[in-house]
């Protein structure tokens, strides 16, 4: 766990004095799964076969930047509940259409599904993502009726999603969270590769980093895969740590044998590890 003051301890201190590439291979976690490639090549065709196949209102816009689109899900009943999902990729790549099949999960018992996307960097600051989800999250919260979703929302997602998920866990229209896989907290970023892009500042280090902040009394499940990298199992067991020291409801949950990519497995299957979790969160 990275200390909670802005003053660099002798933690930092010693981050900071490995080399460079060290402290680039302790984030890169497509470098730590060689078969990243291949996983994320089947999941991005097997979301564009469930765009085709199951009735849903695709790309509609919350926004005005190109990337400001839902793709919305509905169930049968407008009143079930409806898992939001926050795509990864440390807020610089991916798409949000590309991660539709993590829906077959939660779908099989009956709840709505949307996918929001938004801008990445470095068009716009992590601040300025943060903005964007809340805004997603008010568009959805002021017409998600009109598309049969008007339920409890969880909110989950994956990587950099994971991250969101867990800051925006206090929005009004948020009844739980789901985050798998999450960086929070992000004074170490500032020092690998990953802060070409998103250019890191003191502020929002601090207002942005979930183990910085207050916890939010709602209820959160943190999960992360235990082949993961040791700095995201750190991350997500501090996190959990901080929230239970708060009182703030919430299981940790560590899944067996699954890495960064294989974990949302969990999240797609009906029978699911994260599946249940999602479950147990709504009733």
């Amino acid at each position: 766990m990275m200390p909670e003051t802005q003053t660099p301890d002798a933690q930092m201190i010693a981050w900071r004095a490995l080399p460079q590439e060290t402290r680039d291979r302790a984030y890169n976690n497509s470098l730590a799964v060689p078969e990243s490639d291949a996983l994320n090549a089947r999941r991005i065709a097997d979301a564009k076969r469930f765009r085709a196949r199951v009735p849903g209102v695709l790309d509609i816009p919350y926004g005005p930047r190109p990337r400001q689109r839902w793709d919305l899900f509905p169930a049968e009943d407008a009143a079930a509940p409806c898992l939001v999902f926050l795509h990864g990729g440390y807020w610089q790549r991916n798409r949000h259409e590309d991660f539709a099949c993590l829906a077959e999960g939660v779908r099989a018992h009956g709840f709505a599904q949307a996918f929001p996307g938004y801008t990445l960097a470095p068009d716009i600051s992590l601040a300025g993502i943060v903005d964007e989800i809340d805004t997603a999250l008010d568009w959805l919260a002021e017409n998600g009726r009109a598309h049969r979703i008007a339920g409890p929302i969880l909110l989950s997602g994956w990587s950099a999603g994971g991250h969101l998920a867990a800051l925006a866990l206090g929005h009004r229209a948020v009844a739980a969270g789901l985050a798998i896989s999450g960086v929070f907290d992000l004074a170490p970023l500032r020092d690998t590769y990953l802060d070409d892009k998103l250019r890191l500042t003191a502020a929002e280090i601090t207002t942005l980093s979930p183990l910085r902040q207050p916890a939010i009394g709602k209820p959160l499940a943190i999960a992360y895969g235990t082949a993961e990298l040791p700095r995201l199992i750190a991350d997500s067991r501090a996190l959990h740590a901080r929230r239970a020291a708060s009182h703030a409801p919430g299981p940790l949950i560590p899944v067996a044998g699954a890495n960064h990519y294989t974990i949302l497995d969990a999240l797609r299957d009906p029978a699911g590890e994260l599946t249940k979790a999602a479950l147990s969160l709504m009733r």
